[in-house]
C-alpha cells in the first residue's frame, strides 16, 4: 500500500490538446523534447517530463491520436500548426521524437497525488514574470496558464532554494487570453504583452501551455476554475 507522505511517484497533467503538447516540446526549442508513448488510465497517450517536485517527477501528457514516430509542430503564417509523422521529411516543420513505452515499470506509473504541491507566488505583472526568465538563456522555458481561483493564471514553476519549496509564480488575469506567448524585450521599453505567434523580429518570446484543467500541483489557494 502507498504512503501518502512519501509518494514519489510521477504525477500525470494533461494538456489542452496536441498543438498545446506539439508547442510544449517543440516551439522556440534549440533541440526539441523527447516524449514518451505509453498507456496512462487505459489510454494511450505521449507524455514529457517538465519538472521534478521533490523527487516527484511532473509529466504532462495528451491523449495520443494515433501511433506515430514523432509529433511535429510549425507556424505558417500568423497560424500554429501541428501532426503525428512517420517521417522527417518537411524541413519547415520540428520534430520531436516519440519513443514508445510497450509497458511502463511501476516507478513510472502515476502516484496518488499526495505530498509537497507548489505554493502560489502571485506577481504584479507580465514585466515581473518574464523577467524570472533572465538566466534560462540555454533553455525555453514554458509558461502554464490554467484557471484558478475563479480566474486565470499564466506563470511558471520554479524553485529559488535547492532544497527549498517550488513556487508557482504568476499574473492572474480576469479570462483566458487565448494566446500562445508571452512577447517582450529588454531593449526599448516596449511592455509585456500576450501574442499568438512570435512573429515580430527584435524580440524575445515565452511559449505559454494551456492545461485541460486547473493545476493539481498548485497548493490550496488553487479553486478548480
Amino acid at each position: 500500500m502507498s504512503d501518502e507522505k512519501t509518494d514519489t511517484k510521477p504525477r500525470y497533467i494533461e494538456v489542452g490538446s496536441e498543438l498545446e503538447f506539439s508547442r510544449m516540446v517543440c516551439a522556440l526549442e534549440r533541440v526539441p523534447r523527447t516524449a514518451f508513448m505509453h498507456e496512462h488510465n487505459g489510454e494511450r497517450v505521449i507524455s514529457v517530463q517538465m519538472d521534478v517536485l521533490k523527487e516527484r517527477p511532473v509529466m504532462y501528457y495528451v491523449p495520443a491520436p494515433r501511433e506515430a514516430q514523432y509529433i511535429s509542430y510549425r507556424i505558417r503564417g500568423k497560424a500554429e500548426e501541428c501532426e503525428m509523422a512517420d517521417s522527417v521529411a518537411d524541413s519547415s516543420r520540428l520534430y520531436a521524437p516519440i519513443v514508445n513505452i510497450k509497458s511502463l515499470p511501476d516507478n513510472l506509473r502515476g502516484g496518488n497525488g499526495a505530498g509537497e504541491k507548489y505554493s502560489p507566488l502571485e506577481l504584479s505583472d507580465l514585466s515581473s514574470l518574464a523577467k524570472l526568465t533572465y538566466n534560462f538563456d540555454e533553455m525555453a522555458v514554458p509558461l502554464f496558464l490554467f484557471p484558478m481561483g475563479g480566474k486565470w493564471a499564466v506563470g511558471m514553476f520554479m524553485n529559488f532554494n535547492e532544497d527549498g519549496p517550488s513556487y508557482f509564480c504568476h499574473v492572474t488575469m480576469d479570462e483566458d487570453p487565448g494566446k500562445a506567448f508571452l512577447k517582450y524585450t529588454l531593449s526599448n521599453g516596449h511592455k509585456p504583452e500576450l501574442v499568438s505567434t512570435p512573429s515580430d523580429h527584435g524580440y524575445s518570446y515565452i511559449k505559454i501551455i494551456r492545461l485541460k484543467e486547473s493545476h493539481p500541483l498548485v497548493g490550496d489557494a488553487r479553486v478548480q476554475g
